[in-house]
């Protein structure tokens, strides 16, 4: 039997460094994969002995895209510590900031970054525009900027880019890869779409900023409420953030999801046979409460729970110690843990790195037996997890949660007409790479329609006379002795922070972040995480140009890592960077 190892390094068009290497056999399919994140974050270690009250604005350097969250998350675990609770005004405030960010990052991430696994861009250049503009009322009746005069010009545009050599961030590749199956029309619809999100993508960033401050790395946020006392009592500025949510909404519904149908039908075959459902294992902590409750006994917008191997039937309840991280695998020092590794609050990060090997091709491989990432495995009461927006709509379907039962349920009818089934398509076509991106613009639609009411809450509430945003507390009696954690779902899936703090200082803190749970590396049994299982069973067409694994590891939006400092051990500056905003491309 003949077996070929292919290694992809960097995964592009993600946020962070991500390596994969996978084993496929002579019919070209997928037998084995590991998955590597090859830097390191420290923000743990970073956050040692500050102020509980200031590592929300350090933690939420984690990322830079959802960096909202994990400004939230380190907030919430404080106020969980010192048993503070939010008023009304600053739970909606903090839920519309929220869903301003899932609306920019579903969007972005699909156009921006995983589009072309789907999308052949020269292929628009064959294109007839007016058959393309035909095409487009195949998917809804109101197609967003896809008339035939404005299609004509995104081709001849992008025709120019082709024939100047200035493809950009079009370049190298795997343009004509028998595993594209748009027609040259549908391409072409596609990417006029991927260039005008790219201005919806303004207005997304800047109702965010509204009552975050800015964005990205908002400033609005404190222990305790929100400090945008002058934003809420302004009609003006709620008038401002609806306008932008009322433009983005008309382009998510028929552009965003009538490209999504477009793609789940032509690539249907994918979603009916599975490819990439990986560990079917699925959880959600649940997010954007709809009272103001705690955080076990409030109703959620996205319901908390388990399911597991793809059962839909049954959904289980979540319980917060019963999350672990493994180190078996990642390059940290795990002597004296026990094997599912410690609960968080106990958690530990001791850098181990142990390299890769380089063999006698001259490639340097991971270590496959021995520890190769630098992410931590979770489990769940010793189960591997797959989080994210596929987990948060099988997790909703379990618990029969009607706006996102009827979501869903209304896209698999769509589906199913496309496909001439006469009914609609099985829920099971969601366990898949298909399924897993259709999963996300589900919940975005679901996410901009709730975020009308949620305003139109905000602005009864204010004027009613309740303006209170923030909740009074003795942080000198509080801070002694506590801990706390901060649990919700981020864009990428659930995320949790958990504190522990001494004397009015924080001990401990670690972070289990999303891309922790889908891509972490095998556990202490030898198990796959979310990434590596998803490959397994898919077939590349072509070694040379794995575009296969892109599209799976894609459809999870890897957010790796970020905002790494290169120093040298003295501390000094080793280069600067000018980057010039006027340059044209």
């Amino acid at each position: 039997m003949s077996k070929k190892h292919i290694i992809v390094d960097p995964i592009t068009r993600i946020e962070g460094h991500l390596r994969v290497e996978a084993i496929i056999d002579e019919n070209n399919i997928i037998t084995d994969a590991y998955t590597s994140s090859t830097m390191f974050r420290g923000i743990e270690t970073i956050v040692k002995n500050r102020d509980p009250r200031d590592i929300g604005l350090m933690t939420m350097r984690i990322c830079g895209v959802c960096t909202g969250t994990h400004y939230q998350r380190s907030i919430e675990a404080v106020e969980d510590a010192f048993n503070v609770k939010i008023p009304k005004n600053a739970r909606i405030v903090r839920n519309l900031i929220q869903g301003a960010l899932y609306l920019h990052d579903h969007v972005v991430h699909f156009y921006h970054l995983h589009a072309l696994d789907w999308v052949d861009i020269i292929s628009a250049l064959k294109a007839d525009p007016k058959l393309a503009a035909n095409e487009a009322l195949r998917w809804t009746d109101t197609p967003y900027g896809s008339g035939e005069g404005d299609l004509k010009k995104i081709q001849e545009r992008v025709g120019k880019f082709v024939e100047q050599g200035r493809l950009g961030i079009f370049s190298n590749a795997y343009w004509g890869n028998k595993h594209y199956k748009l027609s040259p029309e549908q391409n072409l619809v596609a990417v006029a779409h991927y260039l005008q999100a790219l201005d919806i993508q303004r207005d997304m960033s800047k109702m965010q900023a509204i009552f975050g401050g800015k964005m990205p790395h908002p400033q609005s946020l404190v222990v305790g409420g929100v400090t945008c006392i002058q934003d809420i009592q302004n009609p003006a500025r709620i008038a401002q953030f609806k306008s932008h949510l009322v433009k983005i909404n008309d382009f998510i519904k028929n552009a965003y999801m009538a490209d999504i149908l477009m793609a789940g039908t032509i690539y249907a075959d994918e979603a009916l046979d599975g490819t990439g459902a990986g560990l079917k294992n699925y959880m959600s902590y649940g997010d954007f409460r709809l009272n103001d409750n705690d955080f076990y006994s409030s109703e959620l917008l996205f319901p908390r729970g388990i399911v597991l191997d793809g059962d839909l039937s049954k959904l289980h309840p979540l319980d917060q110690t019963k999350i672990t991280e493994d180190v078996s695998h990642s390059w940290y020092d795990g002597k004296g843990e026990p094997d599912v590794g410690l609960h968080p609050y106990e958690g530990k990060t001791v850098p181990k790195y142990t390299g890769l090997e380089k063999k006698e091709d001259g490639y340097a491989y991971l270590k496959t037996e021995e520890k190769y990432s630098w992410i931590k495995s979770p489990l769940y009461d010793d189960i591997r997890m797959e989080v994210g927006p596929l987990a948060r709509i099988v997790v909703g379907l379990a618990a029969k949660h009607e706006g996102i039962t009827s979501a869903a349920t209304s896209f698999l009818g769509k589906l199913g007409k496309q496909l001439g089934l006469g009914k609609a398509a099985p829920a099971s076509v969601i366990l898949s790479t298909v399924g897993r991106t259709a999963a996300r613009a589900i919940e975005t639609e679901v996410m901009g329609n709730v975020m009308i009411d949620w305003l139109d809450e905000l602005a009864a509430n204010v004027a009613s006379g309740d303006k209170s945003t923030w909740t009074e507390f003795d942080f000198d009696k509080v801070s002694k002795s506590a801990r706390g954690f901060g649990m919700a779902e981020a864009p990428r899936g659930s995320l949790g922070h958990w504190i522990v703090i001494e004397d009015g200082k924080v001990k401990n803190f670690q972070a289990v972040v999303p891309s922790t749970w889908n891509a972490a590396p095998r556990d202490y049994k030898g198990r796959m995480g979310a990434y590596e299982s998803s490959l397994i069973g898919t077939k590349v067409a072509d070694p040379e140009q794995p575009l296969e694994i892109l599209r799976t590891i894609h459809s999870f939006d890897p957010c790796i890592a970020c905002a790494v400092h290169i120093i040298d051990s003295k501390g000094r500056e080793l280069s600067s960077f000018k980057v010039n905003p006027n340059c044209n491309i």
